[in-house]
C-alpha cells in the first residue's frame, strides 16, 4: 500500500482510547499518542519525551532537528525520537510536510537477551532516520480504518495491528545484523503432502481423481503421485480408500445412518463393493461391525 493511503488516514488519531497497549516478543508497548498532520506549514518546537515518538512523512518536506544534528526529511522518510532526545520538527513553507505519528513506551516484560529487532528502539546510538518502511503504510491505513468504523472484533484486530506496528517500527531502525536470523528449516514437500491429505479428507464423499488432487497443489499428476508416495509410502488412491473405510467405521459406530447411507457418505455408490472393501479393511461386514461395537476390529488391531 502506498503513502497515498497514509495521507487519507486522518482517523489514525481516533485510536486514542481504543488501542492502549500490546505485547510482542517479550516486550510491552503502551501507546500514549496518535497523530496525523495534513500538509500545511507547522512547527513542533524543541522538546523531549519519556517515550518513543515516530513520524512517517507521507508528503512534502521539512527538517528534523535532533540535538546538534539536522536531518532533511521528505515523503517516505520515517524518523524517530527516543526517550530523552531533545528534538524539533519544522515543515517547509513551500512544500508543507504531512505526517502520521505514534508514540509509545517500550519495555521488556520477559527474559530477553542479546540483540534483535527490538534493538532498533533500545539501541540509543542507533539510526534515527529510515526509509525501510516495510508494511508500515498499510498498518497505519488499516488502523485508521478500524478506528473510523469499528466492527465486531475490532479490539483483537487493532491489538494485532498495534503489535505489528511496533515490530515493524523497530525493524526500520535496527541495524542489519540485528535482524539476521537463521532461515527456518522447512520441508516444502511435507506441507504439500499435508495439503493433498486435507483435500482427500474434505472430499471423501465425492468422486476423486489424481488429477484434481494434483491440481489443488499446483503439481502435475506424476509429480504429485511421486511426492505423495515418497512421503507416505502409499499412493493417493490407496490412501483415499483407507480414509473412506476408516470414516465408514466411525459413522457406523457413532450414528444411526444405514449401511447404504454410510457407503454413499464415503464415496461408494453401490453398497456391495463398499461391504467387500470394508470387510477387507476391518475384518467384518459393516452390519457385524456395528453390532459388535467395533470390538472385533479393536481386537484384531491389538
Amino acid at each position: 500500500m502506498s503513502l497515498a493511503s497514509v495521507a487519507t488516514a486522518d482517523h489514525f488519531v481516533d485510536l486514542a482510547g481504543l488501542l492502549e497497549s500490546c505485547e510482542v516478543d517479550g516486550f510491552r508497548a503502551d501507546f500514549v499518542s496518535w497523530g496525523h498532520y495534513r500538509p500545511e506549514y507547522w512547527r513542533n518546537y524543541w522538546h523531549h519525551h519519556s517515550f518513543h515518538e515516530v513520524c512517517l512523512a507521507f508528503s512534502g518536506e521539512g527538517r528534523f532537528n535532533l540535538g546538534t544534528a539536522e536531518y532533511d526529511v521528505a515523503a517516505g522518510d520515517l524518523f524517530l525520537a527516543r526517550p530523552g532526545d531533545v528534538h524539533e520538527i519544522e515543515s517547509s513553507h513551500s512544500e508543507p510536510l504531512g505526517i502520521a505519528f505514534w508514540g509509545f513506551t517500550f519495555r521488556p516484560v520477559a527474559g530477553v537477551s542479546g540483540s534483535g529487532w527490538w534493538s532498533g528502539l533500545t539501541r540509543s546510538e542507533g539510526p534515527v532516520l529510515s526509509r525501510r518502511l516495510g508494511g508500515l503504510p498499510s498498518m497505519v491505513a488499516a488502523l485508521a480504518a478500524e478506528a473510523e468504523a469499528p466492527q465486531s472484533g475490532y479490539r483483537s484486530s487493532i491489538t494485532a495491528l498495534g503489535s505489528a506496528l511496533v515490530l515493524e517500527t523497530a525493524r526500520a531502525f535496527a541495524l542489519d545484523e540485528d535482524l539476521e536470523v537463521e532461515r527456518p528449516a522447512r520441508d516444502r514437500g511435507s506441507y504439500v503432502v499435508e495439503a493433498m491429505q486435507r483435500h482427500l479428507l474434505d472430499n471423501l464423499s465425492r468422486p476423486v481423481a489424481v488429477r484434481e488432487v494434483a491440481s489443488a497443489v499446483h503439481l502435475s499428476e506424476r509429480h504429485a503421485e511421486r511426492l505423495f508416495r515418497q512421503k507416505t509410502g502409499a499412493s493417493l488412491m490407496a490412501t483415499l480408500r483407507l480414509m473412506r473405510l476408516d470414516l465408514a467405521a466411525q459413522l457406523l459406530l457413532e450414528g444411526s445412518a444405514t449401511v447404504t447411507e454410510v457407503a454413499r457418505a464415503c464415496g461408494y455408490s453401490d453398497v456391495r463393493p463398499f461391504s467387500t472393501a470394508f470387510r477387507s479393511r476391518h475384518g467384518q461386514s459393516p452390519t457385524a461391525f456395528r453390532a459388535a461395537g467395533g470390538t472385533h476390529h479393536l481386537a484384531s488391531e491389538g
